[in-house]
């Protein structure tokens, strides 16, 4: 297997949480934005100086190395590589502005202590579900040093700590600013950014049907519509008795704007609620019934949320309890659970080392975003009264189970600060680009010919 992390780039590395945590610093694992370790050193060409950052040298092999791991990203991404000069320029180029910002990090008096390096080490082996020393053998299976390994965490995390220092005033975001956004963000709304996911159940009516065939079927159709009224589940009835091909998903048609929807959809479902269900809609295909599913305005923060319930049993590996055994431990709580042989509940009061264990584990509601990365990309792919594998997270080693899922509105103050956090990612953005450029024209740089 090949680890991967994220290298020092924008997005996490301008430090959008406070502190310097394991998320501040850019550390998260996630594949589909990641570039892999240093190349192994096995596959290093011949060496040679390729450019001189106040006479620092960047190396060929160093280029070598970063190139290998961008096509290892656009082949993760499937995106097609661009031409092959091109892309070393501008692998390159970025070498270079991480050397410059590196050496000035350096001369700032910014330093990296070995427990901080530690602590990133742990957090890219808890992110691939591995102990710090299985990660270890398997690096050095692939060619990786843990020398070259720990220099490439301390520099992101170099990296990431001057960026924040630097750049986090700039990020400041206005209430007036918000305002604003807000306003013009209504002021061009229309059925090119208006968004709603639509669900149905539908009741095909053949081309050749005679008027007591419609009739008989828009019987059932009422008969369906009563008995969603009475209080049963849409989608559940969707997959049972919905004669459409979406119906495997419950009904659900997908977020899309309204002009990408019939508009006899759109006029049946405009003046409903979120969670109403339309009266009978007759099309060329037969009766609908249409339920609001969510309704959002691309230009404007989520007006709802998915939330979950959950609980878990987490363990806390220690000098009596290896990582293995409490994964261990757990595999045979979840095969009594399983089994019927236990109530997830009742272990989780008996064995979980956290304050959840009183309430049976019972995590509670928790909007996306509340959990740790590692807990909560395990947690939304499991479906209600699921019990997932044990995973290991910075706290330790969970056990899983979803309770249920409801999808509710947010508040008019959680929406202001979602557009807070975008207006504060754009500012950052454009501020981090202004910045290294400044940096980059400060610097003398002397590029030598590249390999062919």
């Amino acid at each position: 297997m090949m680890f991967r992390f994220l290298p020092p780039s924008l997005a996490l590395a301008l430090g959008l949480v406070s502190g310097i945590g394991v998320e501040a610093q850019g550390l998260q694992l996630q594949s589909s934005q990641s570039l892999s370790l240093p190349a192994p050193v096995g596959t290093r060409q011949v060496d040679f100086v390729v450019a001189l950052v106040n006479s620092e040298p960047i190396t060929n092999s160093e280029l070598q190395g970063e190139l290998q791991r961008v096509q290892q990203q656009f082949a993760l991404q499937r995106r097609p590589l661009p031409d092959k000069n091109e892309l070393a320029r501008q692998v390159l180029e970025r070498l270079i502005g991480d050397q410059i910002q590196l050496q000035l990090a350096k001369q700032s008096g910014i330093r990296i202590d070995e427990a901080a390096v530690d602590l990133a080490e742990q957090n890219v082996a808890r992110q691939n579900q591995l102990s710090v020393a299985d990660m270890r053998r398997q690096l050095v299976a692939e060619g990786v040093s843990m020398p070259q390994f720990r220099t490439q965490l301390r520099n992101q995390l170099t990296l990431t700590r001057l960026r924040e220092r630097e750049l986090e005033p700039r990020g400041r975001v206005t209430e007036l600013e918000i305002d604003q956004y807000l306003r013009e963000a209504q002021s061009n709304s229309g059925p090119t950014t208006q968004q709603i996911n639509l669900a149905q159940i539908l009741v095909v009516v053949p081309d050749d049907a005679s008027d007591a065939q419609v009739a008989t079927l828009r019987a059932r159709a009422e008969a369906l519509l009563a008995r969603i009224r009475a209080g049963e589940d849409f989608n559940n009835l969707a997959r049972t008795a919905s004669d459409a091909p979406d119906r495997s998903n419950g009904g659900q048609l997908g977020m899309r704007t309204s002009d990408r929807y019939p508009s006899l959809f759109v006029d049946a479902t405009q003046a409903l609620a979120l969670g109403e269900v339309s009266a009978l809609v007759r099309s060329g295909a037969g009766f609908h019934l249409l339920k609001v599913m969510e309704r959002q305005d691309a230009n404007l923060p989520p007006a709802t949320v998915m939330q979950t319930r959950s609980r878990h049993i987490l363990l806390r590996p220690g000098p009596q309890l290896s990582e293995a055994a409490a994964r261990d431990r757990l595999l045979g709580y979840r095969g009594q659970i399983q089994a019927g042989q236990a109530d997830f509940a009742a272990l989780a009061r008996q064995h979980s080392q956290d304050s959840s264990a009183a309430q049976g584990g019972d995590l509670g509601w928790a909007n996306p975003g509340m959990f740790v990365p590692e807990f909560e990309q395990i947690m939304n792919r499991l479906a209600p009264g699921q019990v997932g594998e044990p995973l290991v997270s910075r706290f330790g080693v969970h056990l899983i189970e979803v309770l249920e899922r409801r999808r509710v509105e947010t508040s008019q103050r959680e929406q202001r600060e979602a557009v807070r956090g975008l207006l504060r990612d754009k500012k950052l953005e454009e501020a981090y680009l202004l910045w290294a450029q400044d940096q980059r024209s400060r610097a003398y740089v002397e590029l030598r010919e590249l390999a062919p």
